[in-house]
Order: C-alpha cells, then sequence, then structure tokens
C-alpha cells in the first residue's frame, strides 16, 4: 500500500493534464515565473555587466523556486500525521499536474492543421500561438512543419525533461526545472537584446534538456516500433542551432519520413538553421496524427519509467 501512496501524485498530476490541459482560467505558476523574469529583465537588461546580471538572476530565480518549493511541501507534511499526508498528496498532484504540458499543445498542433485546411492566412495566426518565427510568410507546408517540429520539441521540454527531473530530484526539482524552461523561452535568444542578458539561461536550459532531449529521442522511436532509427536520429539530431531540440525533431522526422528545419525568421533576424532529414514531401493530416499517437505512447512509457524508478 505505502509504494501506491509514492506513485499516486505522479499519476493523478498525469491525469489531470491527460485530460484537463491548460485551462485558461486555472492560475499557473509559470505564468508567476514568467512575471518575476520580465521585473528582472526590465531592470537589469542595460547598462553594463548585462552577462553577469543576467546569471545571477538566472541562477538566483531557479534557486528561489526549488528552496521555495521545497519549503512548502516540507510544512505541508509537517501537519498532523494523517492530514499532512493528504494535503502533501494534493499539493503534489497539482504541481506536477502544472509541470507538465503534452495535453495543450497536442490540442494547439489539431487546430493548427483544422486551421490551415480552411484558409492559409487562420492556419498562420494559429500556429503563431505555439512558434517564436515569424509566420507572417509561411506557406501552409511550412505552417504544418512548423507545428510538427514543436510538437515535437514539447514532448522533451514539456514532458519528458520535468519527468526526468522529477525522478532525480523530486517535485522541486520539476519546479526548478520548469523555471528554468521559462528563462530561456523568455530571454534565451541571440538576439541584439538578450545575447548577453539571456546567455546563461540558454546555457542552463542546454544543460538542463541534454539527457532529456535524447532521451526523449528514443522513447519516441521505440513507441513508434522503429529502434532502427536511433542511427538517424543521432546523425541528424546534431543539425540544430540548438544541442538539444535537434533530436526529438529528428526522431519525428525519421518516424514521418519528411524534413524538417531550415531558414526561419526570430524577432525580425534571419537564422539559417540545417534541415533535419531529406525527404521534402507534403505534411498531411494523417502525419499530425501519427505524431500525436507517437507522443501519447512516449509519455506513457516515461511515466511507466519514472514509478518503476520511484518505486525502487
Amino acid at each position: 500500500m505505502q509504494s501506491v501512496f509514492i506513485i499516486l501524485p505522479l499519476l493523478l498530476g498525469w491525469f489531470l493534464d491527460l485530460f484537463l490541459g491548460d485551462p485558461a482560467w486555472l492560475p499557473h505558476p509559470v505564468v508567476g515565473f514568467g512575471k518575476m523574469i520580465a521585473f528582472g529583465e526590465r531592470r537589469l537588461n542595460k547598462g553594463t555587466h548585462r552577462k553577469l546580471k543576467g546569471a545571477l538572476m538566472a541562477i538566483g530565480l531557479i534557486i528561489f523556486v526549488y528552496v521555495a518549493t521545497y519549503l512548502i511541501r516540507h510544512y505541508i507534511y509537517l501537519l498532523p500525521s494523517i492530514s499532512g499526508r493528504g494535503w502533501g498528496w494534493v499539493f503534489d498532484s497539482i504541481l506536477v499536474f502544472y509541470c507538465l504540458a503534452g495535453t495543450t499543445l497536442i490540442r494547439e498542433v489539431r487546430q493548427v492543421f483544422l486551421a490551415v485546411d480552411r484558409s492559409l492566412e487562420e492556419g498562420r495566426r494559429q500556429v503563431a500561438r505555439i512558434v517564436g518565427r515569424d509566420t507572417s510568410a509561411l506557406s501552409a507546408q511550412e505552417v504544418r512543419t512548423a507545428a510538427l517540429e514543436t510538437l515535437a520539441e514539447n514532448l522533451s521540454d514539456g514532458v519528458i525533461a520535468p519527468l526526468f527531473w522529477y525522478m532525480l530530484l523530486g517535485i522541486p526539482g520539476m519546479m526548478a526545472y520548469k523555471m528554468v524552461n521559462t528563462l530561456d523561452s523568455m530571454i534565451g535568444y541571440k538576439t541584439d537584446r538578450y545575447r548577453d542578458f539571456g546567455c546563461w539561461a540558454a546555457h542552463i536550459d542546454d544543460i538542463a534538456n541534454y539527457i532529456p532531449a535524447r532521451l526523449t529521442a528514443l522513447l519516441m522511436v521505440v513507441a513508434a516500433g522503429k529502434p532502427r532509427l536511433t542511427a538517424f536520429v543521432r546523425q541528424n539530431g546534431r543539425n540544430h542551432a540548438s544541442p538539444n531540440s535537434g533530436y526529438p525533431e529528428a526522431a519525428l522526422a525519421g518516424i514521418l519520413n519528411c524534413r524538417f528545419g531550415g531558414p526561419h525568421y526570430y524577432f525580425g533576424q534571419l537564422f539559417d538553421k540545417p534541415y533535419i532529414g531529406t525527404n521534402d514531401r507534403p505534411l498531411t493530416t494523417d502525419d499530425m496524427k501519427t505524431a500525436v499517437r507517437v507522443n501519447r505512447t512516449a509519455e506513457v512509457l516515461m511515466i511507466v519509467l519514472v514509478a518503476a524508478v520511484s518505486l525502487i
């Protein structure tokens, strides 16, 4: 019975994400993370020593989230035995739910494919909700490609990596990772504004995602029943500006036998990304359904792995 209670918050949190996603009406801690980052960036990203100030802000916020989560959980579990344990499980389940972002992105990607089938302009507007690149001049093929690339990356950043850090450092580690990921998504760009101030945030995110990104790719090819694609992933996973994002993208490109990557505009600047894969074929709704099925199966495999490690 005790072993069941160990993994109960993990399973409850995952089921909540599976069925609810991120309801717009529900307050989310990542929104608070974003406000803290924006507050610090406005006040520190100016003048001299921007790299140092960005490093101190990033490291300080990550440590703050880890310690705050640890202390809150500690005091909740110190409550009278039954009450404290019960509220502790509730608290942990909610934080697992908040840290996972698989369902919402899948819904968004489905909407992108439906929208671009109706009109190219609607597809561009829809995909702009989930990507950072300039979408105003994308073709229908590029809209679909951008959505599937983001789906692959999000499986790593939004599901596998949080679960990996949960497995290593528990709930506080999972929450700290979400701060790492939020920092990178807000200031980890090589633009004139963020090149110095956000470089530490980007490097920390690279380190935090190094193993999870490769684990994600492995889970994807296993989920697709195509373990022979590991050679393709090793070869093409390096064809990306990020040291990590290329691996889940390469896994999905191999599974779908398509091509990802290429040059894109971010914040008005052209980034000449290499291609992942060689088969520049049209992408279809069936490809999206395959990608979603692979994502979901990879999630289940990771949940089983984390539960098994937690029980041990």
